[in-house]
């Protein structure tokens, strides 16, 4: 179960450059969406390079792939073999000097920034980007229902991780969460190389949750965690490239106000905030004081999956002028939204003169309304799903 867009996107992008790379927390369904690429295909190779079986096939890479050169290749959890990237490079230019010029490679991995170095470092020019996140609202609800709220909360509490969102209940989804938590502790972050404490990076991670999408201070987490504040940063830089984690940046431009310069943190995926938190339903959360910071940060998971390639950042002044996120557009423009958890929403006055202030072309504000309508000053209000949509076209 997986967005046709995604599946669509992926084979265009596949006939237009050499390599694709599909990046994304494991268990989002990159395999899956590969595997299918390769039935519709009828002509690749999976290998998983967790596999040693995998690995030994790969003993000369270079006689193997060319050996494969008709075939799409996927290279599953490629961020384990980094010397394969050159090679990959000189594969590619021999397959485009003999007229082959897209669809073939497909790299999986889910340590983002291990793989787009290497990758950026030998296929500059042959390999193009695609992030499969956990499934987003408008992949699994209804547009048209009159239940858009309701299902959006059950999406916020499990997360979108397909595995947790299709579990049977709320209490085993909560504990796939717990065991996805634990194995990337204990076994996914230790294969990648950094030796890091689990108990440590555990305590870090479960920080973030209950300081969800505040700003980001190093030197308070370095102290809470009795190690230095570079430490901080070089976990965090991890969780980052794991794709679990969100460090979004400050806007910065001259207004000639005192600007917020550190980033805001959000652990990415929902249910992992509430399963980190011990949160095990939709009660217990709306209990708890990270209510509104999780809902937030949720919305702005499923705005910013839609359009990736939009400068994402949020507003604050000294002063108390705030956006929860603006968006700059290709085309010029420059959206302002504001994220409230209530069915009689409103905004600030601090919001005006942020939106003011960035120059804004468009103001939503996106809360769990029924139906979508207008505001005093040219504020749309809808929901995240109607939001989402509005950002697609």
């Amino acid at each position: 179960m997986f967005s046709r867009l995604i599946q669509s996107h992926l084979s265009t992008l596949l006939a237009e450059f050499p390599a694709v790379a599909l990046l994304g927390p494991r268990q989002t369904g990159k395999t899956t969406l590969a595997l299918a690429e390769a039935e519709r295909r009828g002509d690749a190779l999976y290998l998983d390079l967790e596999l040693p079986s995998a690995q030994r096939q790969l003993d000369d890479p270079e006689a193997f792939l060319l050996a494969h050169r008709n075939r799409l290749v996927i290279l599953d959890e490629v961020q384990r073999l980094p010397e394969l990237f050159a090679i990959l490079r000189g594969v590619i230019d021999q397959r485009r000097r003999a007229g082959e010029t897209a669809g073939q490679f497909l790299l999986l991995g889910s340590a983002s920034g291990i793989l787009m170095q290497q990758a950026s470092e030998s296929l500059a020019d042959r390999v193009a980007q695609l992030e499969l996140t956990p499934f987003l609202a408008r992949e699994v609800i209804a547009s048209h229902t009159d239940a858009v709220s309701r299902q959006f909360d059950a999406l916020w509490v499990r997360g979108g991780f397909p595995l947790s969102w299709l579990a049977n209940n709320d209490a085993a989804s909560l504990r796939w969460r717990e065991a996805f938590i634990t194995t990337y502790l204990e076994r996914d972050i230790p294969a990648l190389g950094p030796r890091i404490p689990t108990t440590t990076l555990r305590r870090l991670w479960t920080m973030l949750a209950h300081s969800q999408g505040e700003l980001l201070n190093q030197a308070q987490l370095a102290a809470s965690l009795a190690v230095s504040g570079q430490t901080v940063a070089r976990y965090i830089d991890l969780l980052v490239d794991l794709m679990l984690v969100r460090r979004l940046p400050a806007w910065h431009g001259n207004v000639g106000k005192r600007l917020v310069r550190a980033p805001k943190v959000y652990v990415r995926d929902s249910g992992l905030v509430h399963a980190l938190l011990g949160l095990a339903d939709l009660d217990a959360i709306l209990a708890h004081p990270v209510a509104g910071a999780s809902w937030e940060g949720c919305v702005v998971e499923q705005l910013l999956a839609i359009a990736p390639d939009m400068e994402a950042s949020f507003y604050r002044t000294s002063h108390g002028a705030e956006a929860d996120l603006v968006l700059q557009r290709r085309n010029g423009e420059t959206w302002v939204i504001e994220i409230k958890r209530s069915s009689a929403p409103t905004v600030s006055r601090g919001f005006h003169s942020a939106a003011a202030d960035v120059g804004a072309t468009r103001k939503l504000l996106v809360a769990p309304v029924a139906d979508s309508y207008p505001m005093r000053e040219g504020i749309e209000v809808m929901n995240p799903l109607a939001a989402a949509q509005l950002l697609a076209t």
